[in-house]
Order: structure tokens, then C-alpha cells, then sequence
């Protein structure tokens, strides 16, 4: 049985956790449909009041299984990640977010879509999408200059710059930094209080906030577009070859 993914339920709140720490968490395509089922099946459930994302060890997520793009850069047919984006930014009950390490790629670009995040004093934020010859996605090219201005958001999406935890929550991308061993009690009780809240005043109010991004739909759809045309392209194939060979990628001979 996989267990990739693992989803606990508890007081009305769903624990959706990322398990894959020998590799750092890096997303499959098994793991992208198995949170986007949890999450279906939590919107879905009256029961549910709350969803709850986290990682094992020390890393949130390290983004997208680099062997698992090389793949897909062959077969760029839309599966998981082009799922679980419209299910995550669509989710119609409270979704947290507890970073517990690196958020790297759409590690970083999911959270524009959770409603509270809470970061480890260990969690760092990194949107490494040119050097990888690809394009950011989940609407963050949208999202994130609206949060964090167009100059922070061009220097984390052009240029990849990281953020550390106390710059993220200076800066609004993150609503709390606790210490690593505090990032779950936290969590939890943020998650407990919103659960014993009135779930449909809690849902429409949350319909409400996100009604200011009408065509953030629209943005995910042509991201994901430019975004599958790159997994093919060479210079987002000798981006991958250099990472698996662990050697620095060599773009010069691309016009």
C-alpha cells in the first residue's frame, strides 16, 4: 500500500500529510491525486470542517519529482499537479497549511491558496521555475505580486531567491513563525477553533475573501498550458539531466 500520503481525521479536522521523507517529499503523480482525493472527499464530507497540509521530516515538500518531470516531458498529457491545482484553489472549507521545512516550487505556490499558513522557523520558501526551464504555477504569476508586490515577486520568480521564515511573515506570505517543535500544536489549534466555528458562515465567508480573484482559474489554466510545453522543451530537459547527474545545467547553447 502506498503511504506516500497519509490522511488522519480528528475533531473535524482532515491531516493531509506529505510522507516521503527520503526524498524530501518530492511530489508524484500518486501523490498529487491521493491529496486531491483527500481534499475532494473533505470538501465533500459535512463532517469535515477543516483541512489540514503538512509534511514529514524536515521538508515540507521539495516540489515536483524532477525523474517523474523528465517522464512526463515525453508523455506532458495534464495528470496529478494539473488536478490537484484547481482542487486546492477551489476548496471550499478552511485549508491550513503547518511548513515544517523547504517549500520548494509548488511547495511555495500552493500556499497562495491555503487560508492560514504556519511556518517553522526552519521553513524557507524558494520558486526555482526558470532555472528549471519551466514556468511558475498555480496562479502565482497572479496571486503573488498581488500579495507581495510585483519587485519581490519578480525577483522570487525570475530570479528564484529564497525566503527564510521571519522575511515570508514580514512580507504576508506566511501568517505565523513558531519554533519547529511548537509548528503542529499551533496548527492544530488553529484548525480546532475553526472547526467549532459555524461551518457555512465560515465557508461563505471564505467565499467572500477569495471572490476578489475572479480569474485566478483562467491564470491557472494558461500556466498549466506553457507549463506542460516546457516539460518537453530542451532546455527544460538539460535542467533535469543536470540535476539527476548533479552537475551544473549548461543553457548557453539555447536561443
Amino acid at each position: 500500500m502506498d503511504d506516500t500520503v497519509m490522511v488522519a481525521e480528528d475533531g473535524g479536522v482532515m491531516e493531509i500529510r506529505l510522507n516521503r521523507p527520503d526524498k524530501k517529499n518530492a511530489l508524484t503523480r500518486a501523490m498529487y491525486e491521493a491529496v486531491s482525493a483527500a481534499l475532494e472527499r473533505a470538501d465533500a464530507d459535512a463532517a469535515i470542517r477543516v483541512a489540514l497540509l503538512t509534511g514529514t521530516g524536515d521538508t515540507f515538500t521539495s516540489g515536483n519529482d524532477v525523474k517523474d518531470f523528465q517522464q512526463r516531458g515525453a508523455d506532458p498529457a495534464p495528470r496529478g499537479g494539473s488536478r490537484f491545482l484547481p482542487v486546492i484553489s477551489g476548496f471550499k472549507k478552511p485549508l491550513i497549511a503547518a511548513v515544517n521545512g523547504a517549500a520548494i516550487g509548488v511547495g511555495s505556490t500552493m500556499l497562495l491558496h491555503c487560508d492560514l499558513v504556519f511556518a517553522a522557523r526552519s521553513a524557507r520558501f524558494v520558486m526555482p521555475f526558470t532555472s528549471l526551464g519551466l514556468v511558475p504555477e498555480a496562479a502565482s504569476t497572479l496571486l503573488l505580486p498581488r500579495l507581495l508586490g510585483q519587485q519581490r515577486a519578480s525577483a522570487m520568480l525570475l530570479l528564484g531567491e529564497p525566503l527564510d521564515a521571519e522575511t515570508a511573515h514580514a512580507w504576508g506570505l506566511v501568517n505565523r513563525v513558531v519554533g519547529d517543535n511548537e509548528l503542529m500544536p499551533t496548527a492544530h489549534d488553529a484548525a480546532r477553533r475553526l472547526a467549532a466555528l459555524p461551518p457555512q458562515a465560515v465557508r461563505l465567508t471564505k467565499r467572500l475573501i477569495k471572490h476578489g480573484a475572479p480569474d485566478v482559474a483562467a491564470r491557472i489554466d494558461e500556466e498549466i498550458g506553457i507549463f506542460s510545453e516546457r516539460l518537453a522543451s530542451p532546455e527544460a530537459q538539460e535542467a533535469f539531466a543536470a540535476f539527476m547527474e548533479k552537475r551544473r545545467p549548461d543553457f548557453s547553447r539555447f536561443d
